[in-house]
């Protein structure tokens, strides 16, 4: 049986997972939603990506997790930080950024990465809702539009409001209280999401803006946030073709790691334990096979005349 890794990103609304082959290819990806760290989420994704490889559970050799229920799997063999796996995930996708931006369904991250693709230093905001996925959840609904359609009815908006709360919930009355007003829909869109790049922009000064820089996760898709980030920070952004997949690309990334660290120690003790057999077959500790054949050889020739 072929062998591969996966790597999984067990978020707060989104399951990502990755399977890569032994050379570092990736041949599957799935996102799940489920609902809030949602069991079913993290299982859907692993059985759609394993699914999509055409392979069993059985053939995956390593299993890294990370994110909001990361120590909930009983398929993962180890779980990193969400630091460490988009971090890794992202300088796989581009190789030459020095910052990363991933804004996820209940946090957002800013990672500093140093010229050897390590981290060295983050900032992150876990404290409340205020500028992730959950918040624009919130607002979608107290505006009354898909999710999906926010980001291309903001771009639209003229009137430049204020959302003076990033608080979910005194967001949520305020963008009502506008609506009221008579403040039209993509007007106070255009307000949230640049309330939103103003959050990350401060998240970004206690890290040090850096270039280039990527964004990840799933409001990296939302083409508003991109636009009012760019504007806030004044600097262009580097959109992965699939940015909500970085932490479980990272996940699995180490997953590969750990594998082949531990096929090169096992053939490490192989060869200690061939070694040893052929001493013992020759008699003496610092014999080797190849040189007792020899010296038989020598022993049982013809004689000289």
């Amino acid at each position: 049986m072929k062998p591969y890794v996966m790597g999984i990103d067990f978020g707060s609304t989104t399951s990502k997972t990755v399977i890569l082959d032994m050379d570092g290819g990736t041949v599957a990806s799935a996102v799940s939603h489920k609902g809030s760290v949602s069991d079913e989420g993290a299982k859907a994704s692993i059985a759609e990506a394993l699914a999509i490889a055409g392979i069993t559970q059985k053939q995956v050799i390593r299993a890294i997790s990370t994110g909001y229920g990361r120590r909930m799997l009983e398929v993962s063999d180890k779980s990193y930080t969400e630091i460490t796996c988009h971090a890794r995930g992202a300088i796989a996708m581009v190789p030459e950024a020095r910052m990363v931006i991933d804004i996820g369904g209940q946090d957002s991250k800013v990672i500093a990465i140093d010229a050897l693709g390590l981290v060295s230093q983050f900032a992150m905001n876990d404290r409340c809702a205020a500028g992730t996925g959950k918040f624009l959840e919130a607002l979608a609904r107290a505006v009354g539009v898909p999710l999906e359609d926010m980001g291309p009815m903001a771009l639209r908006a003229v009137e430049d409001i204020t959302i003076s709360s990033m608080c979910a919930t005194f967001a949520e009355t305020e963008v009502v209280a506008l609506l009221a007003e008579g403040k039209s829909k993509t007007e106070v869109l255009g307000a949230v999401h640049a309330a939103i790049a103003a959050r990350l922009v401060g998240l970004v000064s206690r890290v040090g803006k850096r270039e280039p820089l990527v964004m990840t996760g799933g409001v990296a898709q939302n083409p508003a946030a991109v636009h009012h980030l760019e504007k806030a920070l004044g600097l262009k952004l580097i959109i992965p073709q699939r940015p909500q997949i970085a932490g479980a690309l990272g996940a699995a990334l180490i997953a590969l790691d750990e594998a082949r660290e531990h096929a090169a120690d096992a053939a490490d003790e192989d060869d200690k334990v061939d070694a040893s057999l052929d001493a013992a077959r020759c008699g003496t500790p610092t014999c080797t096979a190849p040189q007792a054949r020899v010296t038989e050889q020598v022993i049982h020739g013809p004689r000289p005349h």
